[in-house]
């Protein structure tokens, strides 16, 4: 399992708490210093099973600055979306926790985080 976070954000920061205390097995990944590639965030939103536009961060001053809530939503934008994640890693949304079998959850809540540690292979 691993844990997308910035460590400034307080909702990464419960995620870490609750995957501690609930004995899990994961690996921290500071996404804004360790920028994941496009086909990495391709990988994740299939595994999310959500589009690029489910998961930016459309109030970042970057997105603003690239007018990303204007761009159309469709998939022959898509790969304009991923490309824009992947070279400004600030407009992902916080925390992605990759688990174990293969799945992903935007890890906001704590039933999300404890939804994600649970998914253990066997």
């Amino acid at each position: 399992m691993e844990i997308w976070i910035n460590p400034a954000c307080s909702k990464c920061r419960s995620a870490i708490e609750l995957l501690d205390a609930e004995g899990a097995d994961y690996t921290v990944r500071r996404y804004l210093e360790d920028v994941p590639s496009e086909d990495e965030i391709r990988d994740v939103l299939e595994r999310l099973g959500l589009e690029p536009w489910d998961i930016t961060r459309t109030q970042e001053a970057v997105a603003k600055e690239l007018g990303v809530k204007e761009w159309p939503r469709d998939e022959s934008s898509r790969d304009r979306w991923v490309k824009a994640l992947a070279e400004h890693p600030k407009l992902i949304q916080r925390p992605i926790i990759t688990a174990d079998d293969g799945t992903a959850v935007v890890g906001r809540t704590d039933e999300a985080v404890r939804d994600a540690a649970s998914r253990v292979e066997s």
